[in-house]
């Protein structure tokens, strides 16, 4: 919880709306399951955090904030070891539910998007669907948009959908040694042969054949949340992958795995680092100060300056970027 915190306390977009208290007009009293509760507690948690930290050894106490995400997602009872990327999720959910823009939901839309329309028409469509349930400061920053390309190897019929992401689930291609993140990218996006008990059906066949899966970003979202699978369910037995994936802290360019035209280069701001094994470890986290662009370690209780030559390490779990350019937006 405090690595996630101090990742999403230097989320600059999300720190200035907090800090300014413009969340108290768009919280939502009606399809919210907490009514404001979550994000209040957030918005406290993060102006002492920030507005009284000219006090040194202070020492802040995360209870109020824990009891409310643990009535939106009584999972995080207790104090056993969580999983950083999967609390990230619900906290954002919730407090992406806290603040939406739709106060009350719409009749659903049972139609297909039509099959006629172009790519670019249909992510349009697509995008458009899902702002009309789900549309907040939250998802202006953090959702993005994956397009999934499902192609019949018998007849050649491309069935493309698009579905929004609040974070990417990379694989990493290796066991041990060094790769880069690109090559996460290369294996996420790479062409999937869907044979035997896996053949789906083809919408121009209208029988299972053999077909093609990929996966593209059609829209890039203002952060982008990297989650490292060093935890992934053929490896639950076999331990934790310690891969060391090299990433770009400035720069990193992402328009090989782009569908659409958006802009894709970032810059890295906050990493949420785990040592120890899937049963028993401890959460760190590396962050960039959102003024200042001075890197910190934040170690629970204990913080201190760091170089930012040392931000890339073996125990890289969750990766906060942001979208070169975009600070002053």
């Amino acid at each position: 919880m405090n690595s996630v915190l101090q990742c999403l306390s230097n989320t600059r977009a999300l720190h200035d709306y907090i800090l300014r208290e413009e969340y108290t007009a768009d919280i939502n009293t009606t399809t919210s399951a907490m009514k404001g509760a979550l994000i209040k507690a957030f918005g406290a948690l993060m102006c002492d955090l920030w507005k009284r930290s000219d006090e040194p050894d202070r020492v802040l106490t995360t209870a109020p904030f824990k009891s409310q995400i643990q009535r939106f997602a009584p999972r995080f009872m207790g104090y056993q070891q969580q999983d950083a990327q999967e609390f990230l999720r619900y906290l954002l959910e919730g407090l992406h539910e806290d603040v939406n823009r739709v106060t009350s939901r719409p009749k659903p839309i049972t139609t297909d998007i039509d099959d006629s329309l172009s790519a670019s028409q249909k992510s349009m469509e697509a995008w458009k669907r899902f702002l009309r349930l789900e549309n907040s400061k939250f998802v202006d920053l953090f959702v993005g948009q994956l397009k999934s390309t499902l192609r019949c190897t018998v007849c050649g019929h491309a069935s493309v959908t698009f579905d929004p992401f609040w974070d990417l689930s990379l694989p990493i291609p290796s066991r041990s040694g060094q790769v880069r993140l690109q090559a996460c990218f290369d294996l996420f996006t790479k062409e999937e042969v869907l044979d035997g008990d896996e053949k789906p059906t083809c919408s121009k066949c209208q029988k299972r054949q053999k077909c093609t899966k990929s996966f593209s970003i059609q829209k890039f979202p203002r952060i982008l949340v990297v989650h490292l699978k060093r935890f992934s369910p053929q490896e639950r037995f076999r331990g934790k992958l310690n891969t060391t994936v090299d990433f770009s802290v400035n720069g990193l360019d992402l328009s090989p795995y782009s569908a659409g035209q958006t802009p894709c280069r970032y810059n890295l701001y906050g990493v949420a680092n785990h040592s120890g094994t899937l049963f028993s470890g401890h959460y760190t986290a590396y962050c960039r100060h959102p003024y200042t662009a001075e890197w910190y370690e934040y170690n629970d209780s204990r913080v201190h300056v760091m170089n930012q030559r040392n931000v890339n390490s073996g125990e890289a779990y969750v990766l906060f970027f942001e979208l070169a350019g975009s600070t002053h937006v």
